[in-house]
């Protein structure tokens, strides 16, 4: 298989503590990334990662398709869509802006691959803040969204299904390693469930215009990405597979 081009977009995050010792309090701040082991898992199969953080993919994701077409697949993963509506042009400045959800379908369309990928800022996400279901994007998705807190949180874990045969699952083992959690959506009637938790759709998969589309419902990373999870043999070869896909050189 041929490398392919992709583009990260998310996974990292600023968390801000204030720490009470008596009277006394302070603060700390630390800035921290999630995608490692996933972009390590792409790179080891060969795949070229462009990878543009939470922080600078307001400025920094593709404005225009022929940005967008030095990519054979994109992803976006724990990535609230209000980062990529509301460039600094329009919420400081009241100026017009393209909008890149909109640009990502039209590309999707004719013939890009799109993969999201579930986490705390992913389709609806916490308390519906990701807010993808009012967006161009929802028209493209394998998926139809809650648009409210769609997470399901599973402490005990609960291990995914492969539920139909697929070229991204063949060969692979039936039952996945457990997972803590994972964001809950609705299959389209169009599209392929190829793998379920908990009786919901977690592996979906689809066609939009000339283009495919997939909807991971987990975390590539902690926390709902269990440590055996993290280390399991086929964990390179699924997000492989899944790239190889979506650009349309496998199945």
């Amino acid at each position: 298989m041929a490398p392919k081009r992709v583009l990260l977009a998310g996974e990292t995050w600023v968390s801000y503590g204030v720490h009470m010792k008596g009277f006394a309090a302070y603060t700390t701040g630390q800035y921290s990334e999630g995608m490692h082991a996933f972009v390590a898992a792409l790179t080891a199969s060969g795949h070229e990662v462009t990878h543009i953080p939470n922080h600078l993919a307001t400025t920094q994701f593709p404005g225009s398709i022929e940005k967008l077409r030095a990519f054979d697949v994109v992803i976006l993963s724990d990535l609230p869509a209000d980062t990529l509506l509301l460039h600094p042009d329009t919420f400081d400045r009241g100026l017009r802006t393209p909008d890149r959800l909109a640009l990502l379908v039209e590309w999707i369309n004719s013939g890009g691959g799109f993969l999201m990928v579930g986490g705390y800022m992913s389709f609806s996400g916490f308390e519906g803040k990701a807010r993808y279901q009012n967006t161009a994007l929802a028209s493209a998705l394998p998926v139809a969204m809650l648009g409210f807190d769609d997470r399901i949180e599973l402490p005990s874990g609960a291990n995914p299904r492969v539920v139909a045969s697929h070229p991204i699952v063949d060969g692979m083992e039936k039952e996945w390693p457990y997972v803590l959690g994972y964001n809950r959506f609705l299959a389209k009637p169009n599209a392929s469930v190829i793998v379920e938790c908990g009786g919901d759709p977690f592996l979906v998969v689809g066609a939009h215009g000339t283009g495919r589309v997939a909807a991971y419902a987990s975390d590539q990373s902690p926390h709902w990405a269990s440590p055996e999870f993290m280390s399991w043999p086929a964990y390179a070869p699924l997000w492989s597979r899944i790239i190889e896909w979506l650009s349309g050189e496998l199945g």
